[in-house]
């Protein structure tokens, strides 16, 4: 909008204001405790789903495109629960159980679904693994550290075909295996267990759940290391849940129906909290119709996110930045998915890297003129041993921010050199990893407190309701050979925005160096446009993409002033980031130090004199 021009107002946010109290001590600690107490929540995730059949049991619970037919496939959660209760049987009759795991390898799915809450409901951990550890990797590494760690009882696939090589590679596994399609006198066939007769076994196993009693396993993203089993108590699933509930103000929402079924459209995995536990398991308790999304971010596969908002008309949607970039290009060029995507929608969530401002004007000209309002942009941060623990819950006019702590939690703001290191307490927070306890002595302080190894900083440090900013990871940054401190999480995000679209990521290095210097990787789908106009020749695409991609760190470089802020020398890897190796997770997450170790040799060209071929000053 033009200069000087009032902006339109926010559509209201059905949220409380913060309202934070803070303690300060003498070392520079900070207690950040929310005053308003968590909401409503449901004795157990299992006893969610029952609650909800019973309340409107022809409503549609979930939805996925039939890839036959095309057509979408519904479950309603009358028949959800008919399926989960004979799943259920079938698991105990397998020797499932608190102690026999269920695992999932296969991705998103109504079947997954069901397998899940059925397993809860017994006490059998359901492990859902992420998928690349399967059908990714060469040697199947992940999968069978995270097989030995939870030694399941039985395993689900949805598809037998992509998945053999990883069994076959499970050797004498001795677990039941069962799958949608292509089931043999070996595997079961995953419709003949949905048609099991539950006995009263099943209740009485659901009977015993309570707070303590693990619903699921999640593994962290690997990005420290081997994934760790994170249990996902039943208490921590629904403190969240509580402590999201307890900020709800739905008298602020003047479209407010008690009666509305919302539409969640979501294709985040279930592997990863945000995907299962703060999105699906979120809508579950709303009572909310989920439909599976079969896209993803990426050149190949976004169009058919596109192709389901366009029927969907979601009321909420949250998911990488990138998608909205993706979304922001779509949506420019087409007023009638434009329209679509605004037709309902409440809010949008970020979350997993940051939003650029130049993302957030782009999404907020959208936004205006498909509704003439502004509409809001949240985020929720938090990790997989702790649940969501932050949001921001009411309107802001930047980006950046990663919230206030839900009701319930309590987070430690703690000086670790120039940083204030996050830490958390609350009923949401782990009991600690699988049978690591070494590992767990590390990971909570003297007060009982999780530490995140994340640094955050306060908007103002006088005024905690103004909330906290992500600064990234303590681990990460490093000093310059004149002792001044780069933050690489706040400079690789700036600088990865800043070369937007050539790149998709970066790994910044100069430790003890006099100067910060980059590795790129070219985004794909950018490179190949650039191969297509050098009319296949690849390395002169790659060519005129560093030289174009120059400018671009020129440019950043202009707008800083210090030196900790500034790229004086690049480089483009042509090698994608390996998962088998742990430079990337599944999640997308770049270990910097793993990259910087394994590529030593490119760090070495960075700052040797002179530089190495293909090393570019800026």
């Amino acid at each position: 909008m033009a200069d000087g021009q009032a902006l339109p107002p926010f559509r209201p946010l059905p949220q409380k204001e913060p309202d934070i109290e803070m303690v300060r001590k003498d070392d520079g600690t900070i207690y950040l405790t929310p005053r308003q107490t968590p909401g409503d929540r449901p004795k157990t995730i299992p006893h969610c789903l029952d609650e909800r059949a019973a309340e409107h049991p022809d409503r549609p619970w979930l939805k996925q495109r039939d890839p036959e037919t095309d057509q979408w496939r519904t479950v309603t959660y009358g028949e959800g629960k008919r399926q989960v209760d004979a799943l259920a049987q079938a698991f105990l009759d397998m020797g499932a159980g608190p102690k026999s795991p269920v695992m999932i390898l296969s991705g998103n799915s109504i079947e997954s679904a069901l397998v899940i809450l059925a397993a809860m409901k017994i006490g059998a951990p359901a492990a859902p693994i992420s998928v690349p550890y399967s059908t990714m990797s060469t040697d199947f590494g992940k999968l069978k550290h995270c097989f030995e760690a939870v030694q399941p009882k039985a395993i689900f696939v949805q598809d037998v075909a992509p998945f053999k090589n990883a069994l076959g590679a499970l050797g004498e596994h001795g677990c039941t295996v069962f799958a949608k399609n292509g089931a043999t006198n070996e595997i079961q066939s995953f419709d003949t267990l949905a048609d099991t007769q539950p006995t009263p076994a099943v209740d009485e196993a659901m009977s015993k759940l309570n707070d303590d009693s693990v619903g699921k396993y999640l593994f962290t993203s690997g990005s420290t290391g081997m994934p760790k089993p994170v249990p996902q108590t039943q208490g921590a699933m629904c403190a969240m849940i509580a402590g999201v509930d307890g900020l709800r103000d739905d008298e602020k929402d003047p479209d407010y129906d008690p009666d509305e079924v919302h539409n969640v459209l979501d294709w985040l995995p279930w592997n990863h909290i945000s995907g299962s536990n703060v999105n699906f398991n979120g809508a579950l308790f709303n009572g909310s119709t989920f439909w599976i999304d079969g896209g993803k971010p990426t050149p190949d596969l976004f169009g058919e996110t596109i192709r389901n908002i366009r029927e969907v008309s979601p009321s909420s949607f949250g998911t990488a930045p990138i998608a909205l970039s993706m979304l922001a290009d779509a949506m420019e060029q087409d007023d009638d998915l434009l329209e679509a995507f605004f037709k309902n929608m409440r809010s949008i969530g970020y979350g997993g890297a940051t939003l650029s401002d130049d993302l957030y004007d782009r999404l907020q000209k959208l936004a205006i003129k498909a509704t003439g309002k502004r509409i809001p942009i949240i985020t929720m941060y938090g990790a997989t041993e702790t649940q969501g623990i932050t949001v921001v819950h009411w309107v802001v006019e930047r980006v950046g921010l990663i919230g206030l702590p839900l009701p319930g939690s309590t987070l430690k703001l703690v000086p670790n050199g120039a940083k204030l290191e996050v830490r958390v307490k609350g009923p949401s927070v782990m009991p600690g990893y699988l049978d690591m306890p070494d590992k767990n002595a590390e990971v909570f302080d003297e007060e009982g407190f999780y530490k995140l190894g994340d640094a955050a900083i306060m908007v103002d440090e006088n005024d905690p309701n103004k909330g906290i900013i992500f600064d990234g990871r303590v681990g990460e940054d490093f000093k310059l050979s004149t002792g001044t401190w780069v933050s690489v999480g706040t400079l690789r995000p700036d600088v990865v925005a800043a070369c937007s679209p050539l790149v998709f990521d970066a790994v910044i290095a100069g430790q003890d160096k006099d100067f910060a210097a980059a590795m790129f990787w070219p985004a794909q789908a950018t490179f190949m446009s650039y191969v297509k106009k050098a009319e296949g020749d690849a390395p002169k695409a790659l060519a005129q993409l560093t030289a174009d991609l120059t400018e671009k760190v020129k440019a950043f470089n202009a707008g800083e002033k210090g030196s900790s802020r500034k790229i004086r020398r690049f480089t483009v890897m042509t090698e994608p980031p390996s998962i088998d190796a742990g430079e990337i997770t599944d999640k997308g997450y770049v270990n910097q130090r793993c990259v910087i170790d394994r590529r030593d040799d490119l760090v070495r060209g960075l700052f040797s004199e002179p530089p190495a071929p293909g090393v570019i000053t800026a």
